[in-house]
C-alpha cells in the first residue's frame, strides 16, 4: 500500500495538478490511501475542509479512482502542518503545489515547498499549476 499526504491549498487548478500527478502513482499500485491536508492560515469563522473547493475536488477525483481519502483540516504554519502530519500518517510521500517563478525566482522555492523539502526525510513531489488554468 502507498500513502501519501496531498497538501492542498484554495487554488482548484493547483489541486487538479497534484491530482493528476498522483492519480498514476495510486493506478500503479495494488492499493492506496490518501491524506489531503488543508491547512488554514486564518480562520475566524471556522471553516471547515469540506468547504474548499480545491479539496472536493481532489477528494471527488481520488474517490472515483477508488482510493480510500482522509480528509484533514489544521491551522496555523503550513509547512509545519504538513510536516506533522506526514510522520503522524507515516506516508510514504508528500505531494505540494509550487508556483509559477521569475527566472531567478526558479531557483528557489515557495518558503513553505522548500521548508517542507527540507524537513522530511520523505520524498517531496512539486506539483506545477494545471496548463488548463494558466
Amino acid at each position: 500500500m502507498v500513502r501519501i499526504l496531498l497538501a492542498l491549498d484554495d487554488e482548484v487548478g493547483q489541486a487538479r495538478a497534484q491530482t493528476n500527478a498522483i492519480a498514476d502513482i495510486v493506478q500503479a499500485s495494488t492499493s492506496a490511501e490518501i491524506h489531503v491536508l488543508h491547512v488554514f492560515g486564518d480562520n475566524p469563522e471556522g471553516a471547515s475542509v469540506h468547504q474548499v473547493e480545491a479539496v472536493r475536488e481532489a477528494s471527488d477525483r481520488l474517490e472515483e479512482l477508488g482510493v480510500e481519502v482522509n480528509l484533514l483540516e489544521a491551522s496555523g504554519s503550513p509547512a509545519d502542518e504538513v510536516l506533522k502530519y506526514a510522520e503522524e500518517y507515516d506516508v510514504d510521500q508528500i505531494c505540494v503545489g509550487g508556483r509559477k517563478r521569475s527566472p531567478t525566482g526558479k531557483a528557489l522555492f515557495g518558503s513553505v515547498t522548500q521548508d517542507v523539502i527540507l524537513g522530511t526525510h520523505r520524498p517531496v513531489l512539486v506539483c506545477g499549476s494545471s496548463p488548463d488554468d494558466e
